[in-house]
């Protein structure tokens, strides 16, 4: 997606009410805002090599639990109410 940059500058005889106006009609009439809006909670998508590292660390970390259980050092934290 290209970025789009608005530009006003403020004419001699010009106050902020209608610079501003003027700007929110150009954001309204280039359609930046609601591609924004559209890309506001998406995620970007993990790497092959991101999402492998983790389920390696995932199962190295469930190996040194069963490993700990094993030998009775794992202590289980109990879940209370908040």
């Amino acid at each position: 997606m290209p970025i789009t940059f608005i530009e006003v500058k403020k004419n001699n005889n010009e106050n902020n009410a209608s610079l501003m106006r003027r700007f929110s009609r150009r954001v309204q009439e280039g359609g930046a805002l609601p591609k924004v809006k559209s890309k506001r909670y998406s995620k970007k998508t993990e790497s092959s090599l991101s999402r492998k590292t983790m389920a390696l660390r995932r199962m190295s970390r469930a190996a040194e639990v069963d490993k700990l259980k094993k030998l009775g050092k794992f202590v289980e934290k109990k879940k209370g109410k908040r």
